[in-house]
This record gives C-alpha cells, structure tokens and sequence, in this order.
C-alpha cells in the first residue's frame, strides 16, 4: 500500500534500537527521508551502517546523536535535521525509558529522573517541531509510549507516572494544534521482543528464582494473543498514524499490547 510517504522527512528519537530502528526501516521502505537521533553515537553509527547496506539509502539518511534530555542538545537535534533534509512534517518519539524500581527503594530523584528520561526527552524535541509544524499548517506527531501509563505498575512507579503526563500532553496538543493542521497521537506498546525486554526478562528471572525461559513462558501466557509484538509490527502502526491515511485521527491513545489491558 502507498502511504503517500515518499521524500517526506522525519525525524526519529530512539531511532538506534529497538521499536524505534523498525519504525526507520519502515519509513525508509516507503521512500521517506529520515533523521534518526540517539545518545549512544556507537549504536547510531552501527544502526547507520546497517541501514545503507541493506537498502542503500545514504542518501536518505540523516544521524544525530544527542542527549535529549538537555533542551539545548534536543533543539539543536532539530536543528540539525533541518539543515540536511528540510522541514520535519512527521515527526516520531521513541527515545528514552525510566529503570524500574521496587517501591521500598524509591527516592524523590528516582521520580525526577524518570521525568526526564521519558518525559522531557520528548517535550525537549515536541516543543520545537510542533510550533514549526503550526507555522507550516501540516504535521504529524506519534509518540511511542508505554502500557505502564494506563495502570499503575509497582515496580515501574516512576517511568508509569512520566508515561501518563505524556500522553495527557499528546492529546492536550493534539486539541491545541488541531485547527493548523497538526495531528498528535500515541501508541502504547505491551511487550516487545526488544534488548530492553529481554534485560527486563533477565532481572525478572533471577529474581523469581526461575530461568529465563520459564519467566518468557510465563509472560506470554499472560497476554490473551499469546506472544509478544514485534517491533515491526509497532513501526507499521505508527507508519499508519503518520501517514495520511489516518487524516482524521489525533488524540488518539492507541493500545498495541495483545489484549492485556482490556480497557476503554
């Protein structure tokens, strides 16, 4: 299907691993120009290499690395990928993610870290791109999330906490900047068969006493589908959302977890 994509120039957070490598794979499959950004330079530089080899788009390639949860250094990201590629008309947020921590040991930091790790690192870029985005008239926003948002998960109190502010301000903007032309929407991913769930997994294990294979069965029998998402399949929705054929939806909270959270 043709997503009316092609040369359109988006700017990826996150884009080195991950949910957010799979969405610069779609985006580069339907022709897109894309500039990933990422803190750690030698997983964006290997991410990179991967990519012209395998498609053989350097031309259509743009890498930043940044730390995002500096408004300077995210500012300059968006800079950056403007110089090279031109106005950001979509624009899709998957970097950063709070650690998990057993309520008995939190402190106030672990909150206020958690706020800069996944909140601010989005706001940090959001808040330039969609100003621009209500100048040129046109624009779209997906925002990768997080399930523990919607349901307060003990052992991911911080990061649950960070996850619910980002999805009121997506679609708090959504309404703000609906009338120039912008959309904003969210997708909240369950499990995904990334490194991160498989660290995830490892802790889980060794502390239930089980091993990892045992702690993946048990996961996976928790979600009504069955298995875990690929990441592929995340990128796929977001294509959608970004794409004018979801012309009409913003403001939309988006639950891609296998029916594990049967909530309206």
């Amino acid at each position: 299907m043709n997503l009316n994509l092609k040369d359109k120039h988006v700017l990826i957070t996150g884009g080195s691993k991950g949910i957010g490598y799979s969405c610069v794979e779609a985006f580069i499959n339907e022709g897109a120009r894309v500039s990933i950004v990422s803190r750690n330079v030698e997983n964006l530089n290997q991410a990179v290499n991967i990519l012209i080899a395998r498609y053989n788009c350097s031309d259509s390639i743009n890498s930043i690395p940044a730390d995002l949860t500096i408004e300077s250094q995210a500012l300059n990201a968006v800079l950056n990928a403007e110089r090279r590629f031109g106005f950001i008309e979509i624009l899709v947020n998957c970097a950063g993610h709070a650690k998990r921590t057993l309520p008995e040991n939190l402190g106030i930091q672990d909150f206020q870290d958690a706020m800069q790790a996944k909140y601010f690192s989005y706001l940090n870029v959001i808040n330039p791109v969609i100003k621009k985005m209500g100048l040129e008239g046109k624009g779209s926003i997906v925002n990768v999330v997080g399930r523990g948002g919607k349901i307060a998960l003990i052992e991911h109190l911080p990061g649950g906490a960070a996850n619910s502010a980002l999805m009121l301000v997506s679609a708090g903007l959504a309404v703000a900047y609906a009338e120039k032309g912008v959309r904003v929407n969210v997708i909240n991913p369950g499990i995904t068969t990334t490194d991160r769930f498989k660290e995830r997994a490892m802790a889980e294990a060794k502390r239930e006493n089980i091993t990892l294979q045992e702690c993946i069965k048990s996961l996976a029998s928790q979600i009504p589908i069955k298995r875990f998402a690929e990441p592929s399949e995340i990128a796929q929705a977001v294509l959608f959302l970004a794409s004018p054929m979801s012309s009409y939806v913003t403001g939309n909270v988006m639950a891609m977890d296998g029916g594990i959270l049967p909530i309206i």
